[in-house]
């Protein structure tokens, strides 16, 4: 069967049904059967963002998740999906049947998202890849919005009158090419099918637009099923097991021969957590310490003001325990990752309690779960000038921290997650301080005056991204720098190390391995460094993929490579840690 020039080796079919109109009940296409799955009731749905469930029922929220610029600019949607929950797998056709109720009534959309492959979040910007959403908007009309995996706005999008509010019934079938729109048996039309299930996996999402009602309920979702169709194959999968073997020939078993505590750590994102097996199996055997990629920033756990989701930051949690590795939880106060309401309001009071109930709410719900805290992150200017003129080199610029409260709200911060979390240590993160310069010296002092000042501040994380050679810096001034924390009673920990090196870089590889080799040296020879970490470990999901092209090209930064195959680096870690 053609379809854009490849040839297919399944036949495609989904069908979704929602009941259209209160009390009406589906009949002809989709109306479900006995052979069918109940998804919904049979299947966890606990840890869908967004969602609250209670007697077989499933009310979606309006979330509202987005991702912003660097520059605080943008705010492309951020939607969930149920990756601790059910997913299909499928070799032909199928049909899947939902049933929504209380759509159309307050002018916001309700929507079901079916993927058939996750979304990828690099570090705060989100790859599209194939999907399908379809759900009722304003006015009563059904649209359908495909994602081809080629860009970040639908591919095709097409709506279609229908009328429907209350409780309601929609059927989207897909046969070879061509999706089939239908509302309680009723067709309303076709949309092409670029393959959107051709893997043959279907995850779901659920959506309610908050739009301009900031009081919207959002809808219910009461029925899910799937059936398999023409007698081809369909397994619903349950989400696997958190806890992966454990190996004796790894990062973590070395560490743990350390003679003092110490960890070797790396950054987790949730979606390939769940959905690579591969990922996941090398994600837990090899590291004793995680620090979440992005669920903890706040424009991913706290979206809206007074509207908190832990679902997918507790994922990551629950996956730490079932491996017993530790959480460094990052961050709680950043001038980048922010909601848009949180840069609403310049009353400096108003700023400020943003921040510590922000502080309070976040600290509180992880309490006891998680051992150390980003509390302040990249709190040092870029600008130059700020380090003039008796400037203390403090970021001013698109901080509303800062600008409400200069420098005070460093202290507030460390003190109002001490009293949410007091057992937990409490780091202040920086990239650029490895270097001898203004920046170092600017962030040692800024660290000296908090010790004086009697804040908790327990240690720094230094950064090591080395994104170009200029970047690659003597492990013996990294060390001093160790030192230099350590008389101040602080300690020290490389937190997010990556090494990009490029196609023209000769023996670039061996340069990675050196260079990550000699920071893990110094830090396993200072007793006041606590951990290694690195910001990602494959360059599969690498955050310093090239996101200029589409889908982005992968960089070489990581120890391990796209393939999920180690690299130079890997062993010379290993080799470190056998010489300390």
């Amino acid at each position: 069967m053609g379809l854009g020039g490849a040839t297919w080796q399944r036949l495609t079919a989904v069908v979704l049904v929602m009941a259209v109109a209160a009390g009406c009940t589906a009949q002809g296409e989709g109306a479900g059967g006995a052979n069918d799955e109940d998804l919904l009731r049979n299947h966890d749905w606990t840890q869908m963002p967004g969602t609250t469930a209670r007697n077989g029922v499933l009310r979606v929220g309006a979330l509202d998740r987005r991702i912003v610029e660097q520059d605080s600019s943008g705010g492309r949607p951020n939607p969930p999906l149920n990756l601790a929950g059910p997913h299909l797998r499928s070799d032909g056709d199928f049909t899947v049947t939902a049933r929504m109720s209380g759509v159309g009534d307050d002018g916001g959309g309700s929507w079901l998202r079916l993927y058939g492959r996750v979304p990828v979040i690099y570090d705060e910007w989100r790859q599209e890849r194939p999907s399908l959403r379809v759900g009722v908007t304003a006015g009563g009309q059904v649209r359908v919005q495909i994602w081809d995996g080629e860009g970040d706005e639908p591919a095709t999008s097409k709506a279609f009158d229908c009328g429907c509010s209350g409780t309601v019934t929609l059927a989207v079938s897909s046969i070879g090419d061509t999706f089939r729109v239908a509302a309680d048996g009723r067709r309303l039309g076709t949309v092409q099918d670029p393959g959107v299930f051709a893997e043959g996996t279907v995850w779901f999402g659920l959506e309610a637009d908050a739009g301009e009602d900031e009081r919207r309920e959002g809808w219910r979702l009461t029925r899910l099923t799937a059936r398999a169709e023409s007698g081809d194959s369909l397994r619903v999968i349950k989400a696997p097991q958190l806890r992966q073997e454990r190996s004796d020939d790894s990062l973590r078993a070395r560490a743990a021969d350390v003679g003092r505590p110490f960890d070797v750590g790396t950054a987790l994102a949730e979606n390939p957590l769940l959905t690579d097996s591969r990922y996941r199996a090398l994600a837990g055997s090899q590291f004793s310490m995680l620090t979440p990629e992005n669920a903890f920033k706040p424009q991913f756990l706290h979206p809206r003001r007074g509207v908190y989701d832990y679902r997918d930051a507790d994922l990551l949690v629950r996956f730490a325990r079932a491996n017993d590795m530790k959480v460094h939880a990052h961050t709680l106060v950043w001038h980048e990752a922010l909601p848009d309401w949180m840069r609403e309001n310049d009353d400096p009071e108003e700023v400020r309690r943003t921040m510590l109930r922000h502080i309070a709410g976040v600290a509180g719900h992880f309490r006891g779960k998680v051992a150390e805290w980003d509390v302040v992150n990249e709190p040092m200017s870029d600008d130059e000038k700020s380090y003039t003129d008796g400037d203390l080199g403090l970021r001013s610029e698109q901080s509303p921290w800062f600008e409400a409260m200069g420098e005070e709200y460093i202290d507030e911060a460390f003190r109002a997650a001490h009293r949410a979390d007091p057992k937990a240590r409490l780091f202040l993160n920086e990239y650029g301080i490895e270097e001898e310069g203004e920046r170092w010296d600017a962030l040692y002092d800024l660290v000296e005056r908090l010790k004086e000042r009697g804040v908790p501040i327990d240690g720094v994380g230094f950064q090591n991204h080395e994104y170009a050679p200029g970047d690659r810096i003597d492990p013996e001034t990294f060390r001093s720098h160790v030192r230099d924390l350590a008389e101040l009673g602080v300690q020290a920990r490389v937190s997010e190390m990556d090494v990009p090196v490029g196609e023209d870089e000769e023996d670039g590889q061996q340069t990675q391995a050196d260079e990550m080799a000699g920071k893990l040296r110094v830090c396993l020879e200072e007793p006041n460094c606590t951990s290694f970490s690195t910001w990602g470990f494959t360059d599969r999901y690498g955050s310093t993929a090239d996101i200029r092209t589409y889908p982005p090209r992968t960089a070489d930064s990581l120890p391990w490579d796209a393939a999920l195959r180690p690299k130079p680096a890997y062993e010379r870690l290993l080799e470190t840690f056998d010489e300390a």
